[in-house]
């Protein structure tokens, strides 16, 4: 069945539009109903996990104010419609309609199978790191004061609780990470060399090969967003600083009632340097590396982390004001 034409011949002005509506009525259910449902509806494990949590608490902070709300809307919009673009141009008539041009080549490319063991890898990895990290956190299996990583794995301080609770990641000798973001990361990559075929075992025009190429912003778009965006920069510091209350928090704070937590941040810590986070790697080969190798070669940026002489003071002096 040929393309059919609508708009331009790459779909692009088309799927804007259509994620422009289906957005926009997705934020106003969620405004009018102060609903996190909706929000999370078209990812699976999010939908689940808001059912039985009850509520996103990742929109805690703006669910009540009109602005900031939309705004991140308006960011999922130009998100979907950007790393949508791989599947976007790979089905348009500039590229899958053979009478003006476009290229069908028979499934089972080089850059098929490529494309398809890289999803499948981010996919495993993501699906694996939600399903024990909703288990450890649901089940309550993690002491208090002990940090855990994606994939729901706590560091082994608590000795009863890591001869008992040991994860299928270690089970599986899966190399661990702080955050998934990686996996987001893979899969994304991996699609965009799924729907390269045309181009590079096809016989397109020039035009169409440059669109397929300029798809790319699909996942460059995807891992900036996720290492200087929404992804790792939101996920770390915020991570940081509540364990550094439970140790350094007002004497007044119940966050931090007990002689014990005192331990908790020096815990944390001490997690940090075993565990990556953005390239999977084990945590006996990640603990020996010095810092140089692992501030440039696994981008594990100086910016993730909390820096206890500046974003200490001003996480306990805010800390103080809310309690006053």
């Amino acid at each position: 069945m040929s393309p059919v034409h609508a708009l331009d011949r790459y779909y692009l002005i088309l799927t804007l539009l259509v994620t422009i509506g289906y957005q926009l009525s997705g934020f106003a259910i969620a405004w009018s109903l102060q609903f996190d449902k909706i929000t999370d509806f078209t990812g699976g494990f999010l939908l689940f996990r808001v059912l039985k949590m009850g509520s996103d608490s990742r929109f805690d902070d703006i669910r009540s104010h009109f602005w900031k709300f939309l705004g991140f809307w308006i960011g999922q919009i130009l998100w979907i419609w950007t790393v949508s673009l791989p599947l976007t141009i790979l089905n348009s008539p500039g590229v899958s309609e053979l009478q003006r041009g476009g290229s069908n080549p028979k499934f089972g490319t080089s850059r098929d199978i490529a494309g398809i063991v890289l999803w499948a890898l981010g996919f495993l990895i993501e699906s694996i790191a939600d399903a024990q990290k909703f288990y450890y956190k649901s089940r309550k299996v993690i002491p208090k004061g002990q940090p855990t990583n994606d994939c729901g794995h706590g560091l082994a301080i608590h000795p009863t609780s890591a001869s008992k609770h040991t994860t299928l990641m270690s089970l599986l000798l899966i190399p661990e990470v702080e955050t998934h973001e990686s996996a987001r990361i893979i899969c994304w990559w991996g699609i965009w060399i799924l729907c390269l075929s045309p181009t590079t075992n096809g016989n397109l025009p020039s035009s169409s090969r440059a669109a397929q190429y300029g798809a790319i912003m699909s996942p460059i778009f995807t891992t900036l967003l996720l290492m200087f965006g929404s992804g790792i920069p939101t996920a770390e510091k915020p991570t940081a600083k509540k364990f550094y209350l439970l140790s350094h928090g007002p004497s007044e704070s119940t966050t931090s009632s007990t002689a014990s937590d005192s331990h908790i941040w020096a815990n944390y810590k001490a997690y940090l340097r075993q565990t990556s986070i953005l390239i999977p790697l084990p945590p006996f080969l990640y603990r020996p590396l010095p810092s140089f190798i692992k501030q440039t070669v696994l981008l594990d940026f100086p910016i993730y982390r909390f820096d206890e002489s500046s974003d200490g003071v001003a996480a306990v002096e805010e800390a103080r004001r809310v309690e006053q």
